[in-house]
């Protein structure tokens, strides 16, 4: 149930509730896929007809079976009337249903005159039902298995004997037809369902690939427009100057006490406070620029920390260098500070009073440590953990924070009563309800970001002591080589910021 959810609403389905949440995959096959399958069945079909007949000399009722082979041409015939030539287009997920449900009925009436489940290509009937549930909602999908488990039914209770030669007739005892028809339905479950999970897993991380890739186009979104900024800054610093002398003349030419000379004046105190606004954005780091393209470690630390603290956590940051060398300078890659990011916000969810984000420099290795006082990773998560949605996440102690802070600003003021430094709002939940509404992208986004710069992310428990909650310990690795800013750079990179312009 979602957060916006009623919970009335949710009773009031009832035992149909599981039903009507089933996921939906409404995407269906395209309408030149059916046409090119029902050819290759037709084929099937008709060449296993002409076999049997012509070259085995098997009885069989030729002109029904050929009537029930013309049906599904003419079927093909018209869907192929409403192709265009550059339709590659998804039908819809009932439009898909229909022309699979005609399959398996047109099937159904050729196993029933070629000798029902005693014939061995009855075992066709799963094939339209695993393509159903790899490519059509829940419900449809259900729905054709229902329609395949009748058609075994009806043929287990009725078909003309199965063809065999000239003056001899092959009957199987019923048993053997309920044998096949069990295996059959056997059949037809596995596979629906080992497609159905394929296809749903491969949905998921579809979607959440999708999502990672967002958030990098979002942090390149921003790197570009910290340096359009800073050309904006560039371009207009100019014509602001031009400005400036001239309001400064006329401040000058204008009687002391006079409307233009305030206006002047005025004039003027904008023109420098534009001028300063344009001096910051000059001043923006961005993606590709040299001032900016490596950070302390320690820095970058609490660059990471900075926008969590303040919401009833005690944030320690430390980092921990070989004696005598000082913190490295690392490059100040988007996918690492994004990712430690949402590693942070993560355990300042599930932390009760304290996180903790901890570097340790080596030799050979570059080690950050996110340790929270939490719960710690619970035991049906952890074996999943990494994975797209497999979540636990409570409601986030900033976001609680915020919409406190809101209704507190949005609460009147009692009247004749001024507030008093530390007063604290008066409806702030005391605990923190869990919430629906993670959906577990955070941290399979932060582990594919930030292993794709090189690093190795493990979890395990924190630093609880025996008798209190364990916490999580989520450590990534880097070689150092990869992180760290080569010194040759660094050099570089402080003559070029020294060059004047």
């Amino acid at each position: 149930m979602s957060p916006t959810q009623d919970p009335a609403s949710s009773h009031a389905t009832g035992r149909f509730a599981g039903w009507r949440n089933l996921p939906r995959r409404s995407r269906g096959l395209s309408l030149r896929t059916l046409v090119i399958l029902r050819w290759l069945a037709i084929a099937g079909q008709s060449a296993t007809i002409l076999i049997a007949s012509a070259f085995l000399h098997f009885d069989l009722p030729l002109w029904p079976c050929l009537a029930v082979i013309g049906a599904s041409v003419a079927m093909n015939l018209w869907a192929t009337t409403r192709l265009k030539p550059t339709d590659g287009r998804f039908s819809d997920g009932s439009a898909t249903a229909a022309h699979l449900g005609f399959d398996i009925l047109q099937l159904t009436a050729l196993l029933a005159l070629t000798g029902g489940l005693e014939n061995p290509f009855c075992l066709l009937l799963v094939a339209p039902v695993t393509v159903s549930a790899a490519s059509l909602p829940a419900r449809q999908a259900i729905l054709l298995g229902l329609l395949v488990l009748m058609a075994t039914i009806g043929l287990f209770f009725w078909a003309l004997p199965l063809p065999w030669e000239a003056g001899t007739e092959l009957r199987l005892p019923p048993l053997y037809r309920f044998g096949t028809a069990l295996a059959l339905i056997t059949g037809v479950v596995f596979t629906a369902t080992y497609a159905w999970r394929v296809a749903t897993e491969a949905e998921k991380l579809e979607l959440a690939l999708a999502t990672t890739q967002d958030v990098l186009q979002r942090e390149q979104r921003l790197a570009a427009l910290g340096g359009l900024a800073a050309a904006a800054a560039h371009e207009l610093g100019t014509p602001l100057a031009t400005i400036q002398v001239v309001a400064r003349e006329l401040l000058r030419a204008s009687p002391p006490d006079g409307d233009a000379a305030e206006d002047a004046a005025l004039i003027v105190q904008q023109a420098e406070r534009c001028r300063g606004i344009l001096t910051k954005l000059s001043q923006q780091p961005e993606a590709g620029d040299a001032l900016y393209a490596d950070i302390a470690l320690d820095a970058l630390l609490e660059e990471v920390v900075e926008p969590h603290r303040g919401f009833d956590l005690e944030f320690t940051v430390a980092v921990r260098t070989p004696p005598g060398e000082p913190a490295p300078q690392v490059q100040r890659m988007p996918e690492v500070i994004h990712g430690l990011s949402a590693l942070v916000e993560n355990a300042a969810d599930f932390a009760n009073h304290r996180v903790g984000v901890r570097a340790r420099v080596e030799l050979d290795t570059i080690t950050i440590e996110v340790v929270d006082d939490g719960p710690g990773f619970a035991g049906e998560i952890l074996p999943r953990l990494g994975e797209p949605y497999v979540t636990s996440r409570p409601q986030g102690k900033a976001r609680q924070a915020l919409a406190a802070q809101i209704a507190a600003a949005a609460r009147p003021a009692l009247p004749g009563r001024k507030g008093k430094k530390g007063d604290k709002p008066a409806n702030i939940p005391a605990e923190i309800s869990p919430s629906q509404g993670g959906m577990g992208l955070g941290f399979f986004i932060a582990r594919t970001l930030l292993e794709r710069t090189g690093g190795t992310v493990s979890v395990g428990t924190g630093d609880g002591e025996k008798g209190q909650p364990k916490g999580a310990r989520v450590t990534i690795r880097w070689p150092r080589p990869v992180l760290e800013m080569p010194a040759g750079s660094r050099d570089t990179l402080t003559t070029g910021a020294t060059r004047p312009s």
